[in-house]
């Protein structure tokens, strides 16, 4: 069996090390919302502190001298429709060459007029959050009632203006059982990503139950499930990848993945939900494969302060933008570096045959255990335990082979 000229994992085009792939700004801690896991614990007026307007168009600046293309600049928050330089900052992204995103909150805020001048300003997407199918659910866990309206509203707003829509779920106990309900709604109203987030212990979410490494194993494999019907990856379980490169070789194979990687429960249930949806039985699309990054490889947070983190969700900076150019707080501080070190991992992590392709959650084991080279606490994999293992050996060392040839070390 041949699976080395297959794509189950995404590479980054350019080198890690030299430039993220992705930049999120948290432009502003304002939001009128009071959602139960905000990882920044976000208040009702702006912080006097943040970067202003040309204080922000300087971080532009900034994300343009990593090169061309420049990487992917998403402006968030709180709620970033609380700065009124908004679509002045996404023009002078535009202009110098930086793609802007805008991650708002689901607010009366979302009208379609503003939607419009987003739009018109040059914002290439928009991400909105939707964590129940409900508006039950979905406004009981972002502590506002209205808010699942106002978001359907702007989600289907946005896609009449053609602008590109990327829909994030939270996922806690809360909605565990409603996750199928949550891609029905994707498939429905159309998405060009449905991003399934695994929450950090970090701000608000510190009080949420954490799930079990079994039903976050159990989840990874519904979410690559549903890829066949709607475009899916995840944020914050980077061994989503182990997962896709363990089901293409277990496919090939012809083996029961249910049986090989010990699924449970929660799987069942989640996939028996999904045929009763009638949504394994719709047309078939390519499935995307994940991309590789992770804190610190490819990606970087800026604070609304200018202070700079490898992940919104690992509260450990390398500096400030104010001071230091992002272009070399990302390559060469001591935080960041690490972060891209394999070889630094512990536990588990370090002994893992997927430790360059994953990495697991770099914000998680901080916020579990204090180390950020700690093991990711929500993996269950036991190194070396899956069976094929040459075919594995193929695939890790054609995305190595590739990775020299584009000089990423």
């Amino acid at each position: 069996m041949n699976t080395t000229n297959q794509t189950a994992v995404r590479r980054q085009r350019h080198d890690a090390g030299e430039r993220p792939f992705i930049v999120i700004w948290e432009s502003t801690r304002a939001c009128p919302l009071a959602c139960l896991h905000c990882r920044a614990e976000a208040v009702p007026d702006r912080d006097p502190r943040e970067l202003d307007t040309e204080a922000g168009k300087e971080l532009l600046r900034q994300v343009a001298e990593f090169g061309h293309p420049a990487p992917l600049f998403v402006i968030t928050g709180g709620d970033p429709f609380q700065r009124p330089d908004l679509n002045e900052l996404i023009a002078y992204g535009r202009e110098i060459g930086v793609r802007v995103a805008v991650s708002p909150s689901g607010t009366p805020t979302l009208t379609p007029a503003r939607l419009k001048a987003v739009h018109e300003a040059g914002a290439v997407g928009l991400s909105l959050s939707l964590d129940g199918s409900t508006a039950d659910i979905h406004d009981t866990f972002r502590g506002v009632p209205g808010v699942f309206r106002w978001t359907l509203d702007a989600w289907d707003a946005a896609r009449a203006l053609g602008m590109k829509v990327q829909i994030n779920t939270t996922v806690t106990r809360h909605n565990l059982h409603d996750l199928p309900d949550i891609v029905r709604l994707v498939a429905e109203h159309g998405a060009m990503l449905w991003s399934a987030f695994f929450l950090v212990p970090t701000g608000r979410g510190r009080a949420l139950g954490a799930l079990t490494a079994q039903e976050v194993e159990d989840l990874l494999n519904f979410v690559y499930d549903v890829g066949l019907t709607v475009p899916a990856k995840t944020t914050e379980a980077h061994h989503f990848r182990r997962v896709a490169l363990q089901r293409q070789i277990l496919a090939a194979n012809g083996d029961d993945h249910t049986a090989v990687l010990g699924l449970g429960p929660l799987y069942r249930e989640l996939s028996e939900a999904v045929a009763a949806l009638g949504l394994d039985s719709t047309a078939r699309r390519v499935r995307r494969p994940p991309l590789d990054v992770n804190a610190g490889r490819g990606f970087v947070f800026v604070s609304h302060t200018g202070s700079v983190h490898p992940s919104g969700f690992l509260p450990l900076g390398a500096g400030n933008v104010r001071d230091t150019p992002l272009t070399r707080i990302y390559r060469t501080s001591e935080l960041f570096t690490g972060m891209r070190d394999a070889d630094r991992l512990g536990g588990r992590c370090g002994a893992c045959e997927f430790r360059r392709v994953c990495g697991g959650s770099r914000s998680r084991a901080y916020g579990v255990t204090g180390d950020p080279y700690a093991e990711e606490p929500w993996c269950s994999y036991v190194p070396g335990s899956f069976p094929h293992q040459r075919e594995l050996a193929a695939l890790l060392s054609g995305g190595a082979a590739a990775r020299q040839q584009r000089g990423v070390a």
